[in-house]
């Protein structure tokens, strides 16, 4: 499809068709440049309210049809993705009575995210992602479907609810990186941050709403109702899925989607400094600073009992909502790199902060703040790889990203807790935030590129070396 930036000539060179258009362009710089300044003005004149509306979340991104109903798609369905994932173990906790077997779920979501996540993300860069993306949403809607059929006739087989556990992680570990490596297709460049900021504060907005929904329905009706409601409101993302423009690969594909492409992708991720390290400080901040696993304890050893323990649970979550919610900036910062590395010193320098609180409601405003800059880091980390990878390797570089984002907050908690059970809690949570902070302050160090990281002057290039080129973007008002 051409780019609606670059209109062609069918007549070949005609003078007057050449000074028509341009005389067109340099009316409209100049009706660009008149309404830039009247609303540099107004901002003067609305002084305090002007300022308040430029942190307000940047909601531009909506404004294109695919990319709304692909959002509106993805946060509603996360919501009911939520509650399932607080009705499955404490069904399994009801069949078994065993936490055991609860963290055994852990393990059964954990290895489809790493194996499928990667395989997937090589997938997103042979086919049309559209229809991976409704096909691997189909995967989960049925894996849903099967929960709510188990509950509902009674089945109450630990092997059963398992196996479908695992086929809908499959799913997920598809669509996710398919969905983000569709984003930089259906926006201009400089709308990603945005789009970016939406989807993370839409996430975090599930993961608060999706708990309070299932503990209703598990205290009222059943299982079987809570996979009900999940199922329901998944069919918006599978909508949004099948409503999306078609988006096959750009330029020619070779290869088949096997191990040697995701190989070819991981490969391509070595050469680039700047992407890797994406990667790396993100490890850090999740697995040297995450303190999760430490809630329980602190809880009842500091903070009064089991009524804390939700509130501390909540706290980052409840802190990325309100940074989502005053992230007007992030589209304007260009040196992404330098703001990388800064908001997970933040993260890091919060969290060990609330370590040291023994009031609950400042362990959890200082946790809200490292939550907002996580949130921040978040979006950073996204836009950089949907940016700077070429559109050959952005579904496999996706996958990776996939993976380090399910493996990150995990290998946190095996931290937090070794590390607890030989030194305490406090030294867990405290030390944790402090080295996170130093580590990543280290790493940017030892990398410049990744500090030097620049949006107007980065170029995304090819696994070949070469430039990558303007890319067109999908039909984005499909």
């Amino acid at each position: 499809m051409q780019n609606a930036s670059e209109p062609s000539d069918p007549q070949g060179t005609d003078p007057q068709r050449a000074r028509a258009q341009t005389a067109e362009q340099t009316a409209e710089q100049t009706a660009h440049q008149a309404s830039e300044q009247t609303a540099e003005k107004a901002a003067g004149r609305v002084g305090r309210g002007g300022r308040l509306r430029a942190l307000a979340i940047d909601t531009r991104p909506l404004a294109h049809a695919a990319y709304r109903r692909l959002w509106l798609g993805q946060a509603v369905s996360f919501v009911g993705f939520q509650v399932t994932a607080v009705a499955v173990p404490v069904q399994v906790y009801d069949v078994t009575k065993s936490s055991f077997w609860v963290g055994v779920l852990g393990i059964v979501n954990l290895v489809p995210l790493i194996v499928f996540g990667l395989w997937g993300g090589a997938v997103a860069d042979h086919v049309d992602r559209r229809r991976l993306l409704f096909g691997s949403s189909c995967v989960m809607w049925v894996a849903t479907l099967l929960l709510f059929a188990q509950a509902l006739l009674g089945w109450d087989e630990l092997w059963l609810i398992m196996v479908v556990v695992a086929v809908q992680a499959t799913g997920f570990a598809v669509s996710s990186p398919t969905r983000n490596a569709i984003i930089p297709r259906l926006l201009d460049r400089s709308l990603v941050p945005a789009a970016n900021t939406l989807n993370f504060t839409a996430s975090q907005v599930g993961t608060l709403a999706g708990p309070l929904v299932a503990g209703v329905i598990l205290a009222r009706w059943n299982y079987a109702a809570a996979y009900a409601v999940d199922a329901a409101l998944f069919t918006a993302g599978l909508y949004a899925a099948l409503r999306l423009p078609p988006i096959p690969p750009l330029g020619e594909v070779t290869g088949a989607p096997g191990l040697r492409s995701v190989f070819e992708g991981l490969r391509y991720l070595s050469t680039q400094p700047v992407l890797l390290m994406s990667f790396v400080v993100d490890i850090i901040a999740m697995g040297v600073a995450m303190p999760r696993a430490l809630f329980p304890e602190l809880a009842e050893t500091r903070f009064g009992g089991e009524s804390a323990v939700g509130w501390l649970y909540a706290s980052i979550a409840i802190g990325a909502v309100v940074g989502g919610l005053m992230s007007g900036w992030i589209g304007r910062v260009h040196r992404q790199g330098a703001a990388l590395v800064g908001a997970i010193v933040v993260w890091g320098l919060a969290v060990a902060a609330a370590g040291l609180a023994h009031q609950l409601w400042l362990a959890v405003a200082l946790l809200a703040v490292g939550g907002a800059a996580d949130l921040v880091s978040a979006v950073f980390r996204q836009t950089m790889l949907q940016t700077y990878a070429p559109d050959e390797m952005r579904g496999r570089l996706q996958g990776v990203f996939t993976v380090v984002v399910a493996g990150g907050p995990r290998l946190g908690d095996l931290r937090a807790g070794a590390t607890a059970a030989v030194a305490g809690a406090t030294v867990s949570w405290v030390g944790g935030g402090l080295a996170c902070a130093v580590l990543v302050v280290v790493a940017g160090l030892c990398v410049p590129a990744l500090l030097r990281y620049d949006t107007r002057t980065a170029v995304p290039v090819r696994a070949d070396g070469a430039s990558e080129p303007k890319e067109p973007a999908a039909d984005r008002e499909s």
